[in-house]
């Protein structure tokens, strides 16, 4: 093949996408489709939340005792290596 032609050809643009412009809804018609989906959404049962919020707490003090205690045998790792002491 022939290299110069390619040389001589300009570089090709590249095409943007086409915009569609939309139209905005008014509020009106706006607080319209957000009581519409609103009545789809599937709400949780007093039973159903109540032992999803008992899993959050106890998720969350799981996680938090695990944070604690990595910190401080990071922090009393970091005393032996440095020959740190407080106090």
């Amino acid at each position: 093949m022939d290299n110069s032609l390619d040389k001589n050809r300009e570089p090709e643009k590249k095409k943007r996408p086409v915009r569609v412009k939309k139209e905005r809804p008014s509020a009106a018609e706006y607080l319209r489709g957000v009581r519409t989906e609103i009545k789809k959404v599937v709400w949780p049962t007093k039973k159903e939340l109540s032992s999803f919020t008992i899993v959050v707490i106890i998720a969350c003090t799981f996680f938090a005792l695990l944070f604690s205690a990595v910190d401080s045998a990071v922090l009393a790792a970091l005393k032996a290596v440095l020959g740190i002491s407080l106090g």
